[in-house]
Order: C-alpha cells, then structure tokens, then sequence
C-alpha cells in the first residue's frame, strides 16, 4: 500500500459510507414519488427495482471502458458525486412534468408496462448509472497488489454501512418529520461534500492511469456466474422475506425501514469479513475455493433464515399491544429480524470481496475487474427480484420459491467449485451439499396461515380461530377464517379486512346506503377495494345503478370473498352490472376518463404501508374530478389501532378537499369504532322526508332488506350516524397535519399510533363538537326535529 493510500483510506471509507447515505434516501424518495404515478402493484414496483439495478449494472460497465474516467480517480470520483447531486435535485423537478405526460397517455396491458418503464427509466437513469460507476472509479486508486481486493471490498462494506444509515434516516426522520424535498436536498448536500473532499484529496494525492489493456476474463466466468446467482438469491430472498416478515411485524412504513437495515447491516457486516479473508488469500485459485464455500456456507444460512421465519418467529411469545410506546416494539421487530435473517445477508456481503479477489488477475485494470464483478452481481439480482416478484411467489407461493432459492445458492457453489472435481475434498464436499440441501429443503415450511390472518397479534390470537382457505397472490397474501363465533372474515397480509360480524357488516353496507340513498338517481359506481364484496354489494341493490366498477389491487382476493360471502355481498362478482379492474386503485382513477356518480372507498388502514396514497389531499382531488355533477364520495375510516393525531390528519385531509363534506359513526355497544367520509360536490343538503319516499317504492324493497339486515329500519335511522361536518370539526382539527403526497405523512403517524387504544375516547372528543344548529338535514319540521333529537341527547345509532 501506498503512503497515499495508508493516510487518506479512512477518509476515503468515511466518503464512501456519506455516498452510500445519500444513495438509499435517494433511492427511498424516488420509489415513494414514482409509485404515485405508476402504482404500487408487484409490476410496478418490480419495474422500479429493476430500473434502479439496471442503473448500477450500466454505472459499473460504462465506467471503466470510458474515455471520461482516465484522469485522476478521485477527481472522477468527484465529478460523479456531483453529478448524482444534480441528478437528484432535477428528479424532484421532472417527476411531475414526465409524471403528467405518462398519466395522460397511460392504459392497461402491455403497453402500459413498457410506459411505466419508460417513465421509470427517464427518471432514474441517469443518477443510478453515476451510483453504479462509483465504486469502479474509486477502486482504480488503489494500487494492484494480493490486498487490493481487500480494501476495495473495504469500500463496498463502508458503502453499505452508510446506506444503513440512510435507510433508518429516511424512513425514521425524514420522511416522517419532513418530505421528499427535504430528504432529497439532504442527500444533494452529501453528495455535494462528498464530491468537495474528494476533489481536495485528488489535489494532495497521486493518480495512476488505468492499463492500457485488459487480461481476457473468459477463464473466469464461474466466478461470474456465481456472483449473479448470488445477486439473484439476495434479491429474490429480500423480496420473500420482507413479504412474510412484513405480515408477522405489521405492515407499517417503520417494519419495512426494519427490515431494509438489517440486510444493509449484514451485507456491510460480510464485505468487511469478506475483504479480510481475502487479504490473506494469496492467489485467485485460494478466493475461488473461498467463494465456493462461502456459497455453501450461504446454502445452510438461506435454510436457517426460510426456518426460523415460518416455524419459529411466529410462535415467539410477544403481544405487540403491551405497550403502546413504538421504540419499545421496533427494538422487539429489530431483534426478530437480526436472529432470522442476519446470517445470510453476512455471507452474501462476504461473496463479494472474495468474488474480487477470485476474479483478479496481475496487471489487470481494477476498475473494470470491480465494475464486472459488480454488474454481474447487479444483472442477477435484476433476474431474480423480477422472477421471484412477477412468476415465482404468485405461481408457486413463497414456500416453493424459497426452496428454488436454496437450491440456486447450492448451484452456485456447484458453479464455482465443480472445475476442480478431480479434487478428493472438492468432490466429497460437492456430494455433501447435494445432501445438505436435499436436508434443508425439505425443512422450509410455509407460513403458518395465522400469520396472515393475524399477523403482529399471532401470538395471541393462535388458536382462536379455524382456517378455511390460504391464497398467495402477486401482490397479497389471503386467508379466510372462521371464529368461534362463528363470524368468518377475510384477512390480507397480516390484517383483517372485512367480517360479516354485525357491527363490520353496518359499516361496509353504510359505505354503500349512504351515498346511493342522498343520491337522487345513481347509475355509474366506482368502489375502491373489493375487500369482502359488500361494499360493492350494496349497490346491487339499487335498481338505478347501470355499472359497478371495482378497482381491486389483488386478483385472487374477489373470487375467494365470493366465495365466502357471497350471500352477504349479494354475489356482486357475478352480477352482469359489476366490471372488476385489477389495479392500484390510485393508478386507475389517475388514468381513466371515466366519471361516475358515486366513488366508495374501502381500502385498508392507513398504517398499512402505500394506503396513506389513498388519503391524500392530491388524491382526494383527483376523486373530485372523476365524481359527476351532484355525485358523493365515501370513505372507510377506522379509530381503532389509531390514535388522535393520525384521525385529525384524516379529517383535516379530506376537509381540504371536500369542504361540504360530513362525517357519520358506527358504534359498536355504543363505544366509538370506526366512521365513513361522505364527500359532497355541492352544498350539502340532505332531504328525510324524499329519501323515505324513496324506501317506500316497490323498487327499494332490496334496499330496504338490505338496511334491515344491519338493523335500520328507516332513513331516520340511517340518518341518525351523523357526526358532523366542517364547521363542527375545525375547532378540534386545529393544527391538524394535511396528508399531501409530497410527504404521506399520514402513513408515519398510522404507523406510530398503531398500537393505540383510543376508538372511543377520539369518538368521543369528536361527539363533544357535534352542533345541532348547523346540519345538512332538511324536511318536515317533525321529522327534522326527531331527528335533532338523537343529536341533543348524544344519542347515536
């Protein structure tokens, strides 16, 4: 090592560590601001992830064969820094504009893929090619030598130490206090300082210029190959266990940051392990034998971690709701996700710099030896997130998909070490793994399906109900279960989502009688989110309804509701009005011209990470533009696992939209529960009397069932769940937080009050603001007045 290198190496790491910072809050910003334009389904964000890498993959290829990077390393180091920096600050400028232009073209099918790809690319492109041709510009600054590799695994460690950081600052500080611009100018200025020392360090340093020529690497392709399969096995395995470790934790924006760190921590973890056994493997036939068994090694791990997540973590006795403080419980998720899954992602970390160091050769340039090895490892990884998102987990299901997992990390080590077969201990270690793996496979169990029905509560809920039917989706996970009550319900990735208890059975059908009952003649409806089917269900009833869309995330979820709840959804699947569109429901509104007269939405809590989309005020703009003259909007909006500030936020929210707006509640033994939104176009004004008139005709005998199934006898009954509106309210949302997309916060404050026990005390504190001297109702003076009288007496159905 040179005198230049030994003084300025730890600097160099500590600037290595900032890029990797910016990088993941970069990374962050972009996935939160592009699925708001192309959604948040599995292709989406498939086409996202694959984007990004391919960036890196480009980055690392173009660098060293280019022209450009011949000067000093560091200088070029520094140009790049800088030109991240631009490039980032000019995404938060174009987004909105190429956004606009691919929403205004955007359809279904395969030409809206290519579409989103093409917006994916143009956006993130340019800033993760100059990511990607980092660490091959830096790596030709350290001289050729047996310890070269070492110290550049070193960099790749320090690298994603930092991207650690960057992770947990994102998603913990941020995002949550501040938004994208904030993060994004952030991780600007580190670039910016990055770039300012490492140009400093280029003029009290010397450069070499790269070798003229490059030793052939044919001979080296195991290594290759290798390395892309175990690219392709992280990837694949990060994409399957955050699916099922997100189901066991909860769903929330702070798991997911969880999760994320922790393979960043064993990747960084096994480059520094991995770049000091390869400092003292002294020639590249030693690093290839390495590399095989830390593929091996990396087999046993992958078998560890697919065990532990399905037939131990789920069975640990923790009750998430013990405590309300969310440090207490993200310490708890923390620890469950290093046990599970840390000792794979160290040994993916360690293939890297032993990757290196088997693929090195003397005299060979340094930048293009790293920016091969890590484009293979980056072209895997593409293959096998897209694989594992997009066929795999919705052909096969998680399970299968894990054990093809351990079966392509055991190939890999097959791949690397089978040229040496005629080995005695190569080929007995050879044999060995086929049994090893033959072992392991058959101890990946699937998920117990009490996880994604109960999730973060399985421990306490283990036992209490039976399954009728597990599905895994593309996007969801799905289980229907049957109480012992007899109650049936639905449950998606870890949560409930309908039931036919009575009291959940009022709510969905109000989502529905509300708005279709005020409306004087609906005929076209757009619900958001099949859940259950009877929300949607509820419109069937209405003879006036011509068309029922249904914007439905995850394919397999309808026909197995239908299949279960048929009767209380009134079989809406089958109905010859409804049409089943199977999108992000933001996605969908964004780019259809359709309007309609009433848009009822049910998605899930807001907790849930990428809901909070569903919540803003952008969004809630758009709904606004797709509701014909006089038409209604309404919305689903629990208060339990939620807390005050995160119900202001919802209702400051959507006030902003819909300033004639009004709020109605559903009790549950008279206690606080859950409420639904009714937007309104027009000054609101609801007529008692006609909607009566209305239950009174032949052609309402199926609505007035319907009502009398969830206990409503008349449309005063109905009528008798108003809250209040705007004007009531605003004195209680003060200081209240307006969910924009810019920053989702509503998703942070969902996820911190999960844990809360407040339904009826926010129910309460709202009931305390209800008027009687302001309210939308008109009619007879009796009728008016009777119903005034459920409101002065607190009563409330």
């Amino acid at each position: 090592m040179s005198n230049d290198q030994r003084k300025y190496l730890p600097v160099l790491l500590l600037l290595f560590a900032a890029s990797g910072c910016s990088a993941l809050i970069y990374e962050i910003v972009w996935y939160h601001m592009l699925a708001l334009a192309i959604g948040s389904t599995a292709i989406s964000l498939g086409i996202l992830l694959a984007t990004y890498m391919g960036g890196l993959c480009l980055g690392s290829l173009w660098l060293p064969r280019s022209r450009w990077a011949a000067g000093h390393p560091l200088r070029t180091y520094a140009a790049i820094e800088a030109g991240i920096a631009v490039f980032g600050v000019l995404v938060l400028v174009l987004l909105p504009l190429v956004g606009g232009a691919y929403l205004a073209v955007a359809a279904h099918g395969l030409e809206n893929m290519l579409l989103r790809g093409l917006l994916a690319a143009i956006c993130m492109l340019p800033p993760t090619i100059l990511m990607g041709a980092s660490l091959p510009a830096i790596s030709r600054w350290i001289e050729e030598s047996p310890e070269a590799t070492s110290r550049i695994g070193l960099l790749y460690g320090a690298n994603t130490a930092g991207a650690v950081l960057g992770c947990l600052a994102a998603g913990f500080y941020l995002l949550r206090l501040y938004n994208v611009f904030a993060a994004t100018f952030v991780a600007a200025a580190i670039n910016v300082v990055v770039a300012a020392v490492s140009w400093w360090l280029a003029t009290r340093s010397v450069g070499k210029a790269a070798p003229a020529s490059a030793p052939g690497l044919t001979g080296h392709w195991p290594v290759y190959v290798t390395i892309a399969i175990s690219g392709a096995g992280a990837l694949g395995a990060e994409i399957v266990w955050t699916r099922l470790l997100g189901m066991l934790l909860g769903s929330t924006v702070y798991v997911f940051s969880i999760i994320l760190a922790v393979f960043l921590i064993g990747l960084a973890g096994g480059s520094a392990l991995g770049a000091w056994v390869a400092r003292g493997l002294r020639d590249s036939d030693r690093a290839r034998v390495a590399l095989g068994w830390c593929q091996l090694l990396l087999t046993a791990a992958v078998g560890w971690s697919a065990w532990m997540i399905s037939s131990s973590l789920p069975y640990w006795p923790v009750d998430p709701v013990l405590s309300s403080s969310p440090w207490f419980n993200f310490q708890i998720d923390m620890a469950r996700c290093l046990w599970a899954i840390l000792p794979p992602t160290v040994l993916w970390g360690a293939s890297f710099p032993l990757a290196l160091a088997a693929a090195a050769e003397p005299g060979q340039d340094q930048g293009r030896l790293v920016g091969g090895v890590y484009a293979a490892n980056t072209l895997g990884a593409i293959l096998g997130a897209l694989a594992v998102s997009l066929a795999l987990v919705p052909w096969i299901g998680t399970q299968q998909t894990q054990k093809a997992l351990l079966i392509l990390t055991a190939a890999g080590a097959w791949v690397v070490l089978a040229p040496k077969y005629r080995e005695r201990a190569v080929a007995i270690t050879l044999a060995a793994s086929i049994a090893l793996t033959a072992i392991l496979v058959g101890y990946v169990e699937p998920i117990p399906p009490e996880v994604i029905a109960f999730g973060r509560r399985v421990a306490t809920s283990m036992g209490k109900a039976k399954i009728l039917h597990v599905a895994e989706g593309r996007n969801s996970s799905v289980v229907i279960s049957r109480w012992d009550d007899g109650a049936t319900q639905i449950d998606v990735n870890g949560h409930v989502e309908a039931t036919n208890e009575p009291y959940d059975m009022k709510l969905q059908r109000m989502v529905g009688h509300l708005a279709a009952l005020i409306h004087p003649n609906p005929r076209k409806v757009l619900g958001i989110g099949f859940g259950a089917g009877v929300s949607a269900g509820t419109f069937t009833r209405y003879a006036s309804v011509q068309s029922i869309t249904v914007c439905e995330i995850e394919p397999v979820i309808p026909p197995i509701s239908t299949r279960f709840f048929a009767k209380e959804d009134y079989d809406v699947l089958h109905n010859p009005r409804t049409r089943i569109m199977y999108d992000d429901a933001r996605h969908y509104l964004l780019t259809t011209a359709d309007k309609y007269d009433i848009i009822a939405s049910d998605p899930l809590d807001v907790f849930v990470k990428g809901t909070a989309a569903l919540y803003s005020a952008e969004y809630f703009e758009a709904v606004k533009r797709h509701l014909n003259p006089g038409g209604t909007f309404t919305l689903y909006v629990p208060l339990y696992e939620s807390d005050t500030k995160t119900v202001k936020s919802e209702l400051a929210t959507f006030f902003e939209a819909f300033p004639n707006g009004t709020v109605w509640a559903n009790t549950l033994n008279g206690e606080g529960y859950d409420m639904v939104f009714m937007g309104h176009l027009d000054q609101t004004r609801i007529d008692i009397d006609a909607a009566q008139e209305r239950l009174g005709r032949p052609e309402f005998a199926p609505v007035v069932e319907s009502l009398r199934d969830i206990g409503i006898s008349s449309a005063m009954d109905l009528f008798s769940t108003y809250m209040g509106n705007k004007a009531d309210f605003t004195p209680w949302l003060a200081g209240a937080e307006i969910n924009r997309d810019r920053d989702l916060r509503l998703q942070y404050l969902g996820g911190w009050g999960i844990n809360s026990n407040l339904a009826d005390p926010i129910y309460r504190e709202m009931l305390a603001f209800r008027r009687v001297v302001d309210h939308p109702f008109t009619g007879s003076p009796e009728h008016v007045r009777m119903l005034l009288g459920y409101f002065v007496g607190g009563r409330l159905r």
